[in-house]
């Protein structure tokens, strides 16, 4: 069975209420606001049995002018619309106010009940009738089924109910195979039950028992319970009006406007790119950076709207456009939205968003925005590359490319299989189903080079970039198994030469001239000579106090050539007398088993400024080990452990 949501649209006072109470017995108005005033403030919601027993769900909207953002956010979750017009008064403003809504979120199917005829003669009816169908024409209720009828009387309902069925058997249902989004349209408490939403499931499906997001806050809640028609069940699916009960979070935190959706699928944004229809009753023309109400869903942001390659829109023209929002918003590929004006409050225009997750224009740069027509008219594979592109070294998960393209997850899937066999696209992770562009990774190894290059010419005394410096100063953003892949590629491709952690180019080497030489071998003769007492770094830098830079770089390079060895950041050797004394103590601990520093300082002679470092380095580099105060050569104590 069909799951299909009837909303009914009209101007103030033209008996939407009455037609729903008279075919489901159901009074929407629920407010002791609205039963004192006689008018409809909030959505209202029914359901109804048709004779066939298919059953609808029935979302009754203000009529209003003061009220038409309430209206708009019940209109999202309309397929079929009642078009209600007062056979005694005819077309008025929110008549047609609520039919440009209508058109612009996307309702293509619909019925108009010609209400009140108890209150006009044959002949004003006919004229009516004829106002209205001139009124339809050019729209998607042209040749809709005229219904005159009467709430009162209940003349007329009989053909309302018989066509209404017909209408509907020709609608298509919305289909439940994408992701679970459900806008919230009210938020309440009931006693035993804790915190209640309400709204349309606009894709996807859900159950009793899962765990889902709320955005754009992105807080996570469970579904303890779920009521479709005002029964249990265990199961709700797109089409579909429902009450659930959420676990593990309060009333408070929660709005109308927030999206109940798919775990770590969504993500809430600032901006959307859109394609824009501003309508041509406007009268007058939209600016640049001009301040909207901006609806999606049930919510209403306040927003401007950002041209880039114009300063205006006329009244009538379809343009490209970015809005960006003050609050974020959560937003699919193709939904439909639709803008208000700021002051006076009236429709003006809508569209669809062709990327829910857009950045900001550069002027110099209209590479972003020229794609925008591949976005709204391109093929599967065009949309695909165009995101993959935009998402450009993050890369961008299955998920949330789907989200961004508007294609179904599975039909997304096979695309990605056929761009990867292509190498339009790089497979980053297969369990998260990583993706990113092959342009973007081929500019990530173009960087990892350009920068080794200048690297090297900015530190020629040092043998290579280190690796997790470089990528860094690339983007601290990069994924560490794609900057990985990459550098694995170059250096099979010869391209670059990886040392422990160190990146360079292959023909790149440390060579000292001039000054620098002549630098080096000061150094070495100063640590030479020293034996094993050498200057400590301060010292040493005191020295040459107005050739740091020179001097670190110089060191750099002695170290890596394995004149010098580092025993700490203060404590430097030459090699000569570094392996005679590490031979010694080598023969020593053989001969004696184990030393003390009270023994270290009888072998070499040295004061306790030098020995307890140098005992430590030998335990760091694992020649010895520490047992108690003594130490013991490593090897032999793994040659004992082995017997």
């Amino acid at each position: 069975m069909k799951h299909i949501i009837l909303g009914t649209a009209g101007h103030v006072d033209h008996g939407k209420t009455a037609l729903i109470k008279a075919l489901t017995g159901i009074d929407t108005d629920r407010l002791k606001e609205e039963k004192e005033r006689g008018i409809t403030i909030e959505l209202g919601f029914a359901q109804f049995m048709l004779p066939s027993g298919q059953q609808i769900g029935i979302i009754d909207v203000p009529g209003h002018e003061r009220f038409v953002k309430n209206m708009v956010a019940g209109a999202g979750g309309i397929d079929v619309v009642a078009m209600v017009i007062a056979a005694d008064e005819g077309i008025m403003p929110q008549t047609a106010e609520h039919l440009n809504i209508c058109r612009l979120l996307g309702i293509r199917k619909g019925i108009v009940a010609l209400t009140k005829i108890d209150l006009v003669d044959t002949d004003w009816l006919d004229l009516v009738t004829e106002d209205v169908r001139e009124f339809l024409e050019g729209t998607f209720l042209e040749g809709a089924p005229i219904i005159p009828l009467s709430a009162v009387t209940g003349i007329g309902l009989t053909d309302f109910t018989s066509t209404l069925e017909q209408v509907i058997a020709a609608t298509d249902e919305r289909s439940d195979t994408g992701f679970f989004r459900l806008p919230i349209d009210r938020v309440f408490t009931m006693k035993g039950f804790g915190t209640v939403v309400t709204g349309t499931l606009t894709s996807g499906k859900v159950s009793v028992g899962d765990t889902i997001d709320i955005m754009p806050h992105g807080s996570k809640a469970k579904i303890r319970g779920i009521q479709i028609h005002g029964k249990a069940d265990e199961s709700a699916v797109a089409g579909q009006r429902t009450a659930m009960n959420l676990q593990g979070i309060d009333r408070e935190a929660l709005n109308r406007g927030d999206v109940l959706t798919t775990p770590d699928t969504f993500e809430p944004s600032l901006r959307l790119d859109i394609a824009l229809h501003y309508l041509a009753t406007s009268g007058k023309k939209l600016k640049n950076r001009a301040p909207v109400r901006f609806h999606i869903g049930t919510s209403e942001i306040m927003s401007r709207i950002i041209l880039h390659d114009r300063t205006e829109i006329e009244p009538g023209e379809d343009v490209y456009a970015q809005i960006l929002l003050e609050s974020p918003a959560v937003a699919m590929a193709d939904d439909r939205f639709v803008i208000r004006s700021y002051s006076p409050i009236t429709t003006i225009g809508g569209g669809t968003i062709l990327d829910p997750v857009a950045k900001k224009y550069r002027r110099s740069l209209d590479h972003a925005f020229d794609q925008l027509p591949l976005l709204k008219n391109g093929s599967t594979v065009e949309k695909t590359k165009v995101i993959i592109d935009r998402a450009g070294l993050r890369g961008i998960t299955g998920r949330r490319l789907a989200v961004r393209t508007g294609i179904p997850p599975t039909g997304q899937t096979k695309i990605l299989e056929d761009l990867f066999s292509r190498k339009e696209a790089l497979l980053l992770d297969r369990d998260q189903l990583s993706v990113v562009s092959y342009h973007a990774y081929q500019r990530l190894q173009g960087a990892i080079i350009r920068d080794t290059v200048s690297y090297h010419k900015l530190f020629p005394l040092k043998e290579g970039y280190p690796k997790e410096e470089l990528r860094i100063t690339i983007g601290r953003y990069i994924d560490v198994k794609l900057f990985n892949r990459a550098v694995r590629d170059l250096e099979k491709e010869g391209a670059i030469t990886v040392e422990k952690d160190l990146i360079r180019i292959p023909d790149h080497r440390v060579n000292l001239k001039g000054e620098l030489d002549e630098l080096r071998n000061e150094i070495e003769a100063i640590y030479r000579n020293a034996e094993l007492t050498p200057p400590s770094w301060k010292e040493l830098a005191e020295r040459y106090l107005h050739r740091k830079r020179e001097l670190d770089n110089v060191v750099s390079v002695m170290l890596q050539e394995g004149i010098l060895v580092k025993i700490n950041e203060d404590m430097y050797f030459h090699i000569l007398p570094f392996t005679r004394l590490k031979n010694d103590y080598r023969e020593f601990l053989v001969r004696n088993e184990t030393a003390t520093p009270a023994l270290f300082r009888d072998l070499t002679g040295l004061s306790r400024k030098y020995t307890i470092p140098l005992m430590e380095y030998f335990d760091r580099t694992k020649m010895t080990i520490r047992v108690g105060d003594h130490r013991v050569l490593r090897e032999r104590t793994s040659d004992e452990s082995s017997k």
